[in-house]
């Protein structure tokens, strides 16, 4: 059976079938790669990998990204797991790319389903290329030429509150101080121009006035939530979805009160770059 790539929407998103995961060959990776590149999230259902398969087939994309905070699985420490019964106001629903607070952040995210409510927990993605081309071109030259400040504090305070950071605040702060990116990246394979600014890690824009940051950040974060760009899935158990955190914020939809398992792995990236680079 040949690998078949059927798109979710007109902007993002692809479910992708004929592949065992388990098992992916050289052609396998490369056909994933282009697809990832086209449809900037992926679906492969009815996967059910185990997290040693899941490392195995996250190593073919890259080199592992490991989290610098969050639960980890208690026999690889590379995946982090997201166990939930009570999501709401625990950092993933917002709109957000993982873990930008970092120099590079990572390129891609690669999450499995292990168990799922009855109802409830589905994933939002939206496409942050279309969000930069609905800005006026007056707009989009302003904040090409911006950068933003992105820290770990706000959410790593919420996680250590909320049980799931095990680590102290001081030392993650000094070992991880506030990074600056741009607020348009260039995404390294494509060219194209994406905005990159999301509510857990970005504070503020860089040389605006606290008035003028706090502006532009509040509406350029009601923006990227636009049903225009997004499209919105729902799990299965053992459904493994891939997205690429240059070009896609996502929202967990925090709408369920029993048990929630999710397997983790994020994959290495560069530091990103913007037009004015």
């Amino acid at each position: 059976m040949s690998l078949k790539v059927v798109p979710t929407t007109p902007t993002l998103g692809a479910t992708v079938t004929g592949i065992d995961l388990a098992n992916v060959a050289a052609g396998d990776i490369e056909a994933v790669n282009a697809a990832i590149v086209e449809h900037k999230v992926l679906f492969f259902e009815d996967q059910h990998l185990d997290p040693e398969a899941q490392l195995s087939f996250a190593r073919q994309l890259g080199e592992i990204d490991v989290a610098p905070f969050g639960p980890k699985h208690p026999d690889f420490g590379e995946m982090t797991v997201l166990d939930q019964v009570a999501p709401k106001d625990q950092g993933a629903d917002a709109w957000h790319t993982d873990n930008t607070y970092l120099p590079c952040p990572p390129s891609f995210t690669i999450l499995q389903s292990v168990k799922l409510p009855e109802l409830g927990g589905d994933t939002c993605f939206a496409d942050m290329y279309a969000a930069f081309d609905a800005l006026s071109f007056e707009l989009q030259a302003f904040l090409c030429e911006l950068t933003a400040t992105h820290d770990l504090t706000k959410t790593l305070k919420r996680a250590i509150a909320d049980g799931n950071a095990d680590v102290d605040l001081a030392s993650m702060q000094q070992q991880w101080p506030p990074v600056h990116h741009p607020v348009v990246r260039v995404h390294p394979d494509t060219g194209r121009k994406a905005l990159f600014v999301n509510g857990n890690f970005t504070t503020k824009i860089d040389g605006l006035t606290s008035t003028e940051s706090e502006a532009f950040l509040s509406m350029l974060l009601e923006h990227v939530g636009s049903p225009a760009f997004q499209c919105r899935h729902r799990w299965r158990v053992g459904t493994l979805t891939m997205w690429d955190n240059r070009c896609v914020q996502h929202y967990a939809v925090p709408d369920y009160t029993t048990r929630r398992v999710m397997h983790r792995l994020t994959i290495a990236g560069t530091q990103p770059t913007g037009p004015a680079a």
